[in-house]
C-alpha cells in the first residue's frame, strides 16, 4: 500500500481503517473471531487467535459498549503506512441528498431522561451516568463510507479517523461503525501504558473570546471536574493491581472542532508483560466515561432509562498484535452507516448538578462531528 490515501480506496473492498496525525493502519482480507460471537467472547479468543500467525496480522475492529452483544472483531494482515490518510484522495463528487432527519429520542424526551437518571442520582443509587441519544438521516441514495471516512479525517486532523465493518465485509450493504474519536482508551507497548480519558465537556464557539470564556469556565467547574474525577479514579483503580505504578496529573482541556473537553493523561508500568492490550480492554471497559460510576449501577439506570440500541457506539475500537501490543480509542463522534441510513450518536455524563437542556445542547454539538462531514457543505 504505497500512500495513505489508498486507505480510503481500499474501504470499498471492506477493509478495517484506523487513521491519526502520525499513520494509518489498514486491516484487509480479515475473517471473523469467533463469528457471531459477543464482545467478550471475542475478546478472549484475541490471543490465542493470532498464535502461530506471521507478523503483521493483527485483531483489529469493534468491541460493543455491552459485552454481551455481537462483537466486530476480525483477524488479517495489516499495513501501517506513515502519515495520516489523505483526504482529498478519497472525496467524491456526488453529493447525497438527505429526505428524512429523524432524532430519537427527541430533544424533549432525552431531556426527560436526563431528569429521570438525576433522580436516580438524588436517591443515591448512582453518582454517574451517561445517556446518548440518536440522529438518523434517511438518503435518497446510499451513502458513501470513504466520502464520510476522507471528510471527518480533513476535519479531525486530531482524532482518530476509523471505519469498521460491523457485519460480514464480504456481504454487500453491510453496516460499518465510521467516526473520528479524540478519546485514547489505552496505548500498550510492551510494559508502557498510556490512557487519555475524557469527561466534563462544553459545545465551543465560533466568537473567540466566549470560546476562550467556555474553556475557562469548563476548567474552573466542580460540576465536570467532579464528572471527570469519576472517570480517572475507576481508570486508576482498575490499573493498580495490574502495574507498578500509575500516574495521573491534574485535568487539561482539550479541543476538538466542536467541543471543549477535560483529558487526563494517564501513564503506567505493567507488572507483567504478559498482560496484552485486549486484556486491559476487558478490564477497563465500559469507563466512566462512557458508562457511569458505579459501573453496575450505571449500566442498571442506561438499561432503563436510555432510549437508542448503542451498538459499538461507545465500545473499544483499535487493534491488537501478537506481542499484545495494541492501540484502542473509545467509540465516540461516530455514526453506523447502513445503506441509506445514517445513524449519529452522541452522549453526555450526568452527575448531581447536571441540567438537562445543557446536555441537550452537549450531545448536539458532539453529533456536530459526523453531521458536517456528512453535509460536507
Amino acid at each position: 500500500m504505497p500512500e495513505p490515501a489508498a486507505a480510503v480506496l481500499a474501504l470499498r473492498a471492506g477493509a478495517t481503517v484506523f487513521s491519526d496525525a502520525k499513520s494509518t493502519l489498514v486491516q484487509t482480507g480479515p475473517r471473523p473471531l469467533v463469528p457471531g460471537g459477543s464482545g467478550a467472547e471475542q475478546l478472549g479468543r484475541t490471543v490465542h487467535a493470532l498464535e502461530g500467525e506471521p507478523e503483521g496480522v493483527l485483531v483489529a475492529g469493534a468491541v460493543p459498549f455491552d459485552l454481551a452483544a455481537p462483537g466486530a472483531l476480525r483477524v488479517g494482515p495489516a499495513v501501517r503506512t506513515p502519515g495520516p490518510l489523505t483526504p482529498t484522495a478519497g472525496r467524491l463528487p456526488a453529493r447525497v441528498t438527505v429526505a428524512r432527519s429523524r432524532p430519537w429520542p427527541t430533544p424533549a424526551r432525552y431531556a426527560a431522561s436526563v431528569r429521570a437518571a438525576l433522580e436516580r442520582i438524588d436517591a443515591g443509587e448512582v453518582q454517574k451516568v451517561v445517556l446518548a441519544r440518536s440522529l438518523e438521516l434517511t438518503a435518497l441514495g446510499d451513502w458513501s463510507v470513504p466520502q464520510l471516512v476522507a471528510e471527518l479525517a480533513a476535519r479531525n486532523p486530531a482524532a482518530t479517523t476509523l471505519a469498521v465493518p460491523v457485519d460480514d465485509p464480504a456481504v454487500p450493504g453491510g453496516r460499518w461503525l465510521v467516526g473520528a474519536s479524540p478519546e485514547l482508551l489505552l496505548r500498550r507497548r510492551g510494559p508502557s501504558v498510556l490512557l487519555r480519558p475524557l469527561a466534563g465537556s462544553v459545545p465551543r464557539s465560533p466568537e473567540p473570546a466566549e470560546d476562550l470564556r467556555r474553556a475557562d469556565a469548563l476548567m474552573a467547574s466542580d460540576k465536570d471536574r467532579r464528572e471527570h474525577a469519576y472517570v480517572v479514579e475507576a481508570v486508576v483503580e482498575t490499573l493498580r493491581p495490574l502495574c507498578r505504578t500509575v500516574s495521573a496529573p491534574e485535568p487539561e482541556l482539550l479541543a476538538t472542532p466542536t467541543v471543549w473537553h477535560l483529558a487526563t493523561r494517564i501513564t503506567a508500568l505493567l507488572n507483567d508483560t504478559e498482560t496484552t492490550s485486549v486484556d486491559l480492554v476487558a478490564a477497563l471497559h465500559p469507563t466512566p466515561a462512557v458508562g457511569g460510576s458505579p459501573r453496575g449501577a450505571a449500566a442498571q439506570v442506561i438499561r432503563e432509562v436510555e432510549e437508542v440500541d448503542r451498538g459499538c457506539y461507545a465500545g473499544a475500537v483499535g487493534w491488537q498484535d501478537g506481542d499484545g501490543d495494541g492501540e484502542w480509542v473509545v467509540g465516540v463522534r461516530c455514526a453506523e452507516v447502513a445503506g441509506n441510513l445514517l445513524r449519529i450518536l452522541g452522549g453526555a455524563g450526568i452527575v448531581a448538578g447536571s441540567d438537562p437542556e445543557a446536555e441537550v445542547r452537549e450531545t448536539a454539538a458532539k453529533m456536530r462531528t459526523v453531521l458536517e462531514a456528512a453535509a460536507r457543505r
